[in-house]
């Protein structure tokens, strides 16, 4: 179990709490609820169990869970607490036959990584019908990643949130150093991929290059530590260090209502078009990887202006086009 007070220990106790209340049909007076979850039997007061309990409700709430209060028992002022299972259900995901295709396309790009099992099993769920058959993309493999042996097992790192190790040589330097990296974020820029991350031994955000990455990477199943900032732009900081500063050029973008949630919080302004189209505007560090990202939102994305952007992000998906030609059964 994680420390008390970490983030990884709030989790683990609200996801107990949710679990806790979604197993009983009745509402569950507070004491029980104390016995039920294992880190509020740690607490060693009374009022430092109310306090935490108190702070966990709001947060329940906050994320949109409905936990309901009730009365109970015989006393007015006796309270319980349950979980509405109707509202707490999420409506059935219904996808249009193209759409269910993109899901399991999508799926194929982790045929290599260590999520295969579980987006192999998520996919014949999704595709559990007659319109769409149990492998429609025999032939069709998304590539991810580059070319760098250091890509993979930093891609699996970023996803697990686990430090590694690895011996970097920096560019006017004799030879390589050994790094301890907890890793952030894998990023493409000009053609070239970077880790960025908080270097351990230096105790600072960190930029590195794959390709000077000269040894294996070793991941230390030490989990994360320092969390990831609010505020980082890992594009900024590579191109700083890259040394080709990227100009902003502004965009406009309609970008479906549920989509886009990364555009949208680099986003100067968000104005609502209609029930399933809102209008984003942004400015953009690089012509060729914001088309890339956009083309990645598929339907759901449309560049209004500029022009030239629009012309990227159609050449894009045609080169996307040009690798696979001929591979569709």
């Amino acid at each position: 179990m994680a420390a008390p007070n970490t983030p990884a220990a709030k989790t683990e106790r609200l996801l107990n709490l949710t679990m806790s209340l979604l197993s009983s049909r009745i509402p569950v007076p507070k004491q029980r609820i104390r016995r039920m979850v294992e880190a509020y039997q740690l607490v060693e007061s009374d009022e430092a169990f109310d306090r935490m309990f108190e702070r966990d409700k709001e947060d329940l709430r906050a994320m949109g869970i409905p936990l309901v209060t009730e009365d109970i028992g015989v006393f007015e002022d006796e309270q319980g607490y349950r979980i509405d299972q109707r509202e707490y259900a999420l409506p059935p995901v219904e996808l249009a036959a193209d759409e269910r295709a993109v899901v399991g396309l999508a799926s194929r790009a982790w045929a290599h990584a260590t999520m295969a099992g579980t987006a192999a099993t998520a996919w014949r769920k999704v595709a559990a019908s007659d319109e769409v058959g149990e492998d429609p993309f025999a032939g069709l493999e998304p590539q991810l990643g580059g070319a760098e042996p250091a890509f993979e097992p930093l891609k699996d790192a970023v996803l697990t949130a686990t430090s590694v190790r690895f011996d970097y040589a920096r560019p006017g330097t004799d030879g390589a150093a050994p790094r301890r990296v907890e890793p952030w974020y894998l990023t493409a820029w000009h053609g070239r991929w970077y880790l960025v991350g908080h270097d351990l031994d230096r105790e600072a955000t960190r930029v590195f290059r794959l390709s000077r990455i000269t040894s294996a990477v070793t991941l230390t199943r030490d989990p994360t530590t320092v969390p990831i900032p609010d505020d980082i732009d890992p594009v900024r900081m590579i191109a700083a260090v890259d040394g080709r500063e990227p100009t902003q050029t502004p965009a406009v973008l309609r970008v479906r209502t549920d989509a886009g949630h990364w555009l949208r919080r680099r986003a100067d302004r968000v104005e609502p078009v209609d029930e399933q189209w809102d209008r984003v505007h942004l400015h953009h560090p690089g012509l060729r990887g914001f088309a890339s990202e956009i083309a990645s939102h598929g339907p759901d994305v449309v560049v209004e202006e500029p022009t030239e952007l629009r012309d990227a992000v159609i050449d894009h998906l045609r080169a996307v086009v040009d690798v696979h030609e001929g591979s569709i059964r």
